[in-house]
């Protein structure tokens, strides 16, 4: 999977039931109809992928409220489709995925790489670690972080047991650095202050400066 001759395959989904109870005993299916506990690795690691684009979907409708962020909602958006990418190939054992088949390849890799250093060359340099806040958009993106680097560590436990392709993790690694520094330059464009890990401002170490 080191790039893409050919476009992706369109899905074919026709989701008219939502509900079908062949889950009420604790399975489902992947893509190449393997019955699996609900609970087995590889499930975990894509449904940490969904969870982390339903919190890009909350910070992308943050994003389209004020134009001072620019095309950040429009990335935003991208990176859902590619983490849906993301979510089928991970969704499919190895020798059941399609020539065609949605993942995500080097290309979202670099692209994430050249959005890492567009966006860092308007901020000042660090100094400390930064707390999550400032704005609501930044937190958003901070939890998007959180909930990316656990998707990550799942995947690589993944990889220790199971084939999966290197661009699933280089991935998650790249998303989850480009969702700190774009809560950054949230705030940064939003002229929101941002607050730096101060070890002293503990009520230990308060108390014993009175």
């Amino acid at each position: 999977m080191k790039g893409v001759d050919k476009p992706f395959r369109e899905p074919k989904l026709a989701l008219n039931r939502i509900y079908t109870r062949t889950g009420d005993r604790g399975q489902t299916s992947l893509v190449g109809g393997q019955r699996v506990q609900k609970d087995a690795l590889r499930i975990e690691c894509y449904g940490t992928v969904d969870e982390l684009n339903a919190h890009l979907g909350a910070a992308r409708v943050s994003a389209e409220s004020d134009s001072r962020l620019g095309g950040l909602a429009t990335t935003l958006k991208r990176v859902q489709h590619e983490l849906f990418n993301l979510g089928s190939i991970l969704a499919t054992m190895p020798e059941d995925v399609h020539p065609q088949q949605p993942h995500v390849t080097q290309t979202e890799i670099e692209t994430l790489e050249q959005e890492i250093d567009r966006a860092n060359e308007d901020l000042p340099a660090l100094r400390s670690f930064v707390l999550p806040g400032g704005s609501r958009i930044s937190a958003e993106l901070h939890v998007a972080r959180t909930v990316c680097r656990r998707a990550e560590r799942l995947v690589v436990r993944l990889a220790r047991e199971e084939q999966v392709p290197s661009e699933a993790v280089f991935y998650l690694n790249r998303l989850s650095d480009a969702l700190f520094v774009w809560s950054r330059w949230a705030n940064h464009r939003l002229g929101a202050p941002e607050t730096l890990w101060s070890p002293n401002e503990a009520a230990s170490a308060k108390r014993e400066s009175v």
